[in-house]
């Protein structure tokens, strides 16, 4: 069933194909093309034109790109006028057809504009860097900044868990696959093929990443494993190039040294979440002998904070930089109550809980700078996950253990004193 479904699918793409190309000697306007895609009624007629844009789109200069958004998120905006008239007509008479009438104005026409260049075969990708265009280009402009909000709701949907492949990364994979996973390490960059073979190829190394039906040569989002003796504390001795490798078996760890998300067009879409839990399930059911699932994680804010604070790397502050890490993770917080440091953010809302905290365990030009080579295991404890969250989410509480609550403890700020 799944060649026929596969030959019938290639018959009728390339069918289609055939008819978009040949309806494609509309010379409109992108713009007015835009709204003819709103207003068609014809399914060929509306792939054709849905095409046509895409790959009109895909050719501007930034200039353009950015007139062509503003002209989306003016003219297919809500009337608000509309909306509130739908909106007292269902309060005073709620019913299928009053609240029908107001999810309508409620939902501006861009939004279908967008669902409608989805049918395009193959078009989900393109959409994602459309929206990577509108994430650059529009970030100071609060009518784009809206449109994006569109783009976040439809895509909120089409990337939820319920559509991803969770896919195991290994030497073994396709080339293609392998030079992406190059490209976008985001934590711990890899220097050649020899690096990634090092990450890949030994039995207690793994690495796994979401895919899209809809993209499946674009890992959105991938982790890379470590499997070990004991929680580490070197990032640099995870890696190194004369490391002995062990058997799977024998580990008692699951290490996630290195997450990374793949796709600027997905920005905010979270699958990092997922990943992580289901990797720890899937790792849990292959080895038994798995029993403690740890990050080991950078501190990229570390430095900025210690700045604002006062506190110079270069001089001695009579405080050594593990405590004023652990400070740091259970002490600093933005304006909205959350952890300061994005990746405490990430970890701590999955779940987890700071479980200690490592001076020297990233001795890169990168560890440096952020963070004066400081390193954190976030503790994973796949029985209390979910209630961790759930406090987390309700307290903005962090959860550490005894000894990081030790180290930061230990810490007095004349800043912090102040406020």
């Amino acid at each position: 069933m799944t060649l026929l479904a596969d030959l019938l699918s290639t018959v009728f793409e390339r069918r289609y194909r055939r008819e978009a190309r040949a309806a494609q000697s509309d010379g409109r306007p992108l713009t007015e093309l835009a709204a003819a895609l709103v207003g068609s009624a014809g399914e060929t007629s509306g792939l054709a034109l849905a095409e046509e844009i895409l790959s009109r789109f895909s050719q501007l200069d930034d200039a353009a790109k950015l007139a062509f958004f503003r002209h989306i998120a003016t003219t297919m905006n809500i009337d608000p006028e509309r909306v509130r008239t739908t909106l007292d007509d269902y309060e005073k008479a709620p019913s299928k057809a009053s609240y029908r009438a107001f999810t309508e104005a409620a939902e501006p026409a861009r939004q279908e504009f967008v669902r409608r260049l989805n049918r395009v075969p193959g078009a989900t990708g393109a959409l994602v860097q459309m929206r990577a265009n509108l994430l650059r280009l529009g970030r100071k402009e609060p009518e784009l900044q809206a449109l994006d909000l569109d783009f976040r709701h439809l895509f909120a949907s089409w990337f939820n868990r319920g559509f991803l492949v969770l896919r195991p990364i290994s030497w073994e994979s396709p080339a293609h696959i392998l030079e992406k996973i190059i490209a976008y390490e985001a934590v711990h960059a890899i220097d050649s093929w020899e690096d990634l073979r090092r990450r890949l190829e030994p039995a207690d190394r793994r690495c796994f990443a979401f895919f899209h039906p809809s993209m499946p040569d674009e890992p959105l989002i991938f982790v890379e494993v470590a499997l070990s003796k004991g929680t580490p504390n070197s990032v640099q001795a995870l890696l190194a190039e004369d490391r002995t490798s062990m058997a799977a078996e024998q580990a008692d760890t699951a290490v996630f040294y290195s997450i990374s998300n793949c796709q600027a067009g997905l920005a905010s879409i979270s699958f990092g979440n997922s990943l992580i839990k289901q990797v720890a399930a899937d790792l849990a059911a292959e080895l038994a002998g798995l029993k403690t699932f740890v990050t080991l994680s950078p501190l990229p804010g570390l430095s900025a904070w210690l700045r604002q604070e006062g506190q110079s790397l270069g001089e001695d502050t009579g405080t050594d930089i593990q405590s004023l890490a652990a400070y740091y993770l259970l002490n600093a917080k933005s304006r909205g109550g959350q952890p300061m440091d994005p990746v405490a953010r990430f970890h701590l809302g999955n779940g987890a809980i700071v479980h200690a905290v490592h001076a020297g365990a990233d001795t890169s030009d990168k560890g440096r700078a952020q963070s004066a080579g400081t390193m954190v295991n976030y503790l994973y404890d796949l029985t209390k996950v979910a209630q961790n969250h759930e406090n987390f989410v309700t307290t903005r509480e962090v959860v550490a253990t005894a000894e990081v609550k030790a180290l930061a403890d230990a810490v007095r700020l004349p800043a912090a004193q102040e406020r």
